[in-house]
């Protein structure tokens, strides 16, 4: 579903992502973990395409999406992403904001639109929230409807980037109940978390990355009880307050 091979990305002089070879397949769930600046959030920008590599390729559903010849508005109607911030338009309702780019650009009617739009919005608990504006909302709901307005573009693939990161725990809460219904629905799924109970609850694989590179990576109990690379301990002793 998503294969990376040897990719690499600077900026200027400096090096965010080095040599990184990943495969997910089809309804893996993928937790992303590691030390604030160490390039999570450029790898996620990296598959969605919305940040160009340096070097090597990312293939998506047997895609090379790093090609010059790839449509990449086609490749992120795939591949939606939920942002820290929920960047929702402030001048329209929750429907609008979910309807617009079913609409613009997967050419829908009005009417198939907002079919779908109440369907997802009954999906995240917020059906009784569609003709409220953004600055109605919780912050948890924003985040819920920016989910719901990615998943209106029917991606294959659904990539967060600390969803929760501003959010207070009931909030939290909320979030994360709603992308583990979507794991049992079989999405595939990339999850830049802090949240490492969720990470060990709902993901297939967890990836450490630090300082652009993956250190380690594996199932979430032999990773969590039993790491093997001496900076993993140590970073689940700083987040985890435990003896490992």
């Amino acid at each position: 579903m998503i294969k990376l091979k040897k990719v690499s990305k600077y900026y200027k002089n400096t090096r965010i992502l080095k040599n990184i070879d990943l495969e997910i397949k089809k309804g893996e769930i993928v937790a992303i973990i590691g030390p604030s600046g160490c390039g999570k959030s450029t790898f996620l920008k990296c598959i969605n395409g919305l940040l160009p590599v340096s070097k090597g390729e990312i293939f998506v559903d047997g895609i090379n999406i790093t090609s010059k010849d790839v449509n990449l508005n086609d490749i992120r109607a795939d591949v939606g992403i939920v942002f820290q911030q929920f960047n929702l338009f402030p001048h329209m309702t929750v429907k609008e904001n979910i309807t617009l780019a079913p609409i613009k650009v997967k050419k829908m009617t009005k009417n198939e639109a907002e079919i779908l739009a109440l369907k997802l919005l009954e999906k995240v608990g917020l059906l009784d929230k569609m003709d409220k504006y953004p600055e109605e909302l919780s912050g948890g709901q924003a985040q819920r409807v920016a989910i719901a307005r990615s998943l209106a573009m029917q991606p294959k693939i659904m990539l967060f980037d600390e969803p929760t990161s501003a959010l207070d725990p009931k909030m939290t809460n909320e979030v994360l109940d709603v992308i583990k219904n979507l794991a049992k629905e079989g999405m595939t799924m990339i999850v830049v978390t802090h949240e490492m109970s969720f990470a060990k609850e709902v993901a297939n694989r967890i990836i450490f990355i630090s300082h652009g590179e993956i250190v380690e990576e594996g199932h979430p109990e032999d990773f969590f009880q039993n790491p093997k690379s001496n900076m993993t301990r140590e970073f689940l002793r700083s987040v985890l307050k435990l003896e490992l």
